[in-house]
């Protein structure tokens, strides 16, 4: 346990910051899964816009890097290109 009184302050912040992170990160994966199991092109093209959007906001306050958002916005967008081509 910490002794000095920023450090108890540290550990409560970074506590609240991993909470909002966890929260973050889960709604992320949900819409991924949400966008890879849609068949239909233009529900997913919908869809992905709202997950892109997502990925740009958490990129931004530094939960996810920006390599990794790109690497899943670029796997995405494959997934709905076959869509497109498969219909």
């Amino acid at each position: 346990m910490p002794q000095h009184a920023s450090a108890k302050r540290r550990m409560r912040i970074s506590e609240r910051r991993r909470a909002y992170n966890r929260s973050y990160k889960t709604r992320m994966r949900s819409m991924l899964k949400k966008v890879r199991s849609t068949e239909d092109p233009e529900k997913a093209e919908k869809l992905y816009r709202s997950t892109v959007s997502l990925l740009d906001r958490l990129v931004i306050k530094g939960v996810v890097k920006k390599n990794t958002a790109a690497n899943k916005k670029s796997k995405l967008a494959r997934h709905i290109n076959k869509l497109r081509q498969g219909s």
